[in-house]
């Protein structure tokens, strides 16, 4: 079986992801070597290796990360990889909620923040409950520490609801040491569950 290596240096989230997913599909390959030069890539290249059961080692070299992902031993996908389905009837699975603010509605802040939190009140209290949760742009706020939504959103996670919020959101807002619930993930794994079964809500 080939061994391909994959050089994505200077490449902003998604294409790392994307190339290292078009490199596995190619015929006879069977591990994909990923050259990148930043730490959000590493982490978004870990969690598709993660969620799509392959193996991934990482190794540090002259200032790059070396990711390698290899289809031996697959396992089982992430538990974040697929919109969750209360029922094999995909009419029972759950909606995305599509979250790019931190606040609903225009208008006052103050009443932003108590809409947002009514809705995240209201969302805990209704089944089937979201299938996933995903938070762009200020959105990423409501996963971090001082969220006025977090016990909700904890819960909802607690009961199988996926929670992703974007990678290079947090790292823009400087928040990702404070994610406090759910995974980091990017545009890829993002897009995966906009176009899966689950009716899309957006928020924003």
């Amino acid at each position: 079986m080939q061994h391909k290596t994959v050089d994505c240096r200077g490449l902003a989230c998604p294409q790392p992801v994307i190339n290292t997913k078009n490199a596995l599909e190619e015929a006879g390959v069977d591990a994909v070597t990923t050259i990148v030069d930043n730490d959000v890539a590493r982490q978004n290249i870990t969690l598709f290796a993660k969620n799509s059961g392959y193996t991934v080692s990482e190794e540090e070299k002259d200032g790059f990360y070396h990711l390698t992902v290899s289809k031996s031993n697959k396992s089982s996908p992430g538990p974040e990889s697929v919109i969750k389905q209360q029922s094999g009837n995909t009419t029972d699975v759950g909606p995305v909620y599509f979250v790019t603010t931190n606040s609903l509605g225009q208008g006052s802040p103050d009443l932003g923040q108590v809409l947002i939190k009514s809705l995240f009140t209201t969302l805990v209290a209704t089944q089937p409950l979201p299938s996933a949760l995903l938070f762009l742009n200020t959105g990423v706020y409501l996963t971090c520490e001082g969220s006025p939504v977090l016990e909700q959103i904890k819960k909802m996670h607690a009961e199988g609801t996926a929670v992703l919020s974007c990678g290079t959101c947090l790292d823009y807002y400087k928040q990702k040491d404070k994610l406090s619930v759910g995974n980091i993930s990017n545009m890829f794994d993002i897009n995966n569950q906009l176009i899966g079964p689950g009716k899309v809500i957006a928020i924003g």
